[in-house]
């Protein structure tokens, strides 16, 4: 825990400065000080110096200490901000810039400006991103899990969230040891009614690719599996394919042989999102393989790549700027009223069917 502890001394220094009237110019307390009023290690505290003087709160002058800086003459004003912070693991691309429209749109009418954060789907990202957010004084925060399948080694930084009583509302996902509520689409729903459809067109050689490092890979794989076994594929699990989302075109380049293998024993495959069922079409085109004469293929998600690739796309609708309007109210009312319901929010999956799945 040593390695937050200086978040709270960030947090107390605002406080010291403020009640005991310091001025722009007046001293600071030493590192040594610090030290002994915490209890912490001097790296903790030049961690927590660093922190307030990014912030403006304190300036630091080799050989002669720390002083407050103007940036800390009205210590009132940080409270007024109304500020939330949104962590996303990607967004400038697929269907992410209009579920955080969607959640900007919100935050905007409601009073509350928007610090968003990138991380790539990577854990230590999510780290600096939860410890910039923390230090800066979010009233809430919205997040997208990294590798929400995976053990996640920031769970600290979480308990620290809840001991501030900062809310939290996850999207598309949350970790399975969270409490905190997730707004999402209902995956397992969405993997069955995929598989569904392509059984409803006479397929019985179905195959899958899913995500192996997130939660919403595992509940898509669930669906499509339930789909398998009620339809009589008792050996669905044999044509799964998995892959790491930071890893995804794996299937395509060194998995080739064996993808080639798999598409020669089915006649459809049931795709994690849309961005797979896209390479997928791609890999298709390059192998002289006709879809869908010779293989149907599904998607999740129906991002815009859905509807102008080579073959139109049959795939599962996702509420994409619905979701981050429903998420962004979500966080709200718990900020408003924290004892507000804590249920997680699910949308029902739709069909959107075009011409990627041929009816045998």
């Amino acid at each position: 825990m040593e390695d937050y502890k200086y978040l709270n001394i960030v947090e107390w220094a605002k406080d010291y400065i403020a009640s005991n009237g310091l001025k722009p110019k007046d001293r600071f307390l030493t590192e040594k000080e610090l030290c002994e009023i915490h209890g912490v290690s001097r790296q903790t505290v030049r961690q927590a110096l660093m922190c307030l003087e990014n912030e403006n709160v304190i300036s630091r002058v080799r050989g002669s200490g720390a002083f407050v800086s103007a940036g800390s003459a009205q210590p009132e004003q940080p409270a007024q901000v109304r500020n939330i912070g949104v962590i996303s693991t990607y967004f400038t691309d697929y269907i992410f810039p209009q579920i955080v429209t969607g959640i900007e749109s919100v935050l905007n009418d409601s009073g509350y400006s928007m610090q968003l954060a990138i991380t790539h789907n990577k854990v230590s990202e999510e780290q600096q991103a939860l410890q910039s957010m923390i230090s800066s004084g979010v009233q809430g925060l919205i997040i997208e899990p990294s590798k929400s399948a995976l053990p996640n080694p920031n769970m600290e930084l979480y308990d620290e969230l809840r001991k501030r009583n900062i809310p939290v509302v996850f999207f598309n996902a949350k970790y399975p040891w969270s409490s905190y509520p997730c707004v999402s689409i209902d995956d397992e729903a969405a993997g069955r009614l995929a598989a569904d459809y392509a059984f409803g067109c006479g397929h019985r050689r179905i195959a899958g690719i899913f995500a192996l490092d997130d939660i919403q890979g595992h509940k898509r794989y669930s669906g499509f599996t339930k789909s398998c076994i009620a339809h009589g594929l008792r050996n669905a699990e044999e044509n799964v394919l998995w892959f790491a989302t930071s890893d995804k075109n794996s299937v395509f380049t060194s998995g080739e042989n064996n993808l080639l293998v798999q598409l020669s024993e089915v006649t459809a495959v049931v795709c994690y999102n849309d961005n797979i069922a896209v390479k997928l079409l791609q890999f298709c085109k390059e192998h002289d393989i006709s879809v869908p004469d010779e293989i149907s293929i599904l998607g999740i998600d129906d991002s815009k790549y859905a509807s102008i690739c080579d073959v139109p796309l049959t795939t599962i609708a996702h509420p994409k700027r619905r979701l981050g309007e429903a998420v962004a109210e979500k966080l709200i009312d718990l900020i408003c009223s924290p004892s507000a319901d804590n249920n997680d929010i699910i949308f029902t999956p739709e069909l959107k069917i075009r011409d990627s799945v041929k009816k045998l």
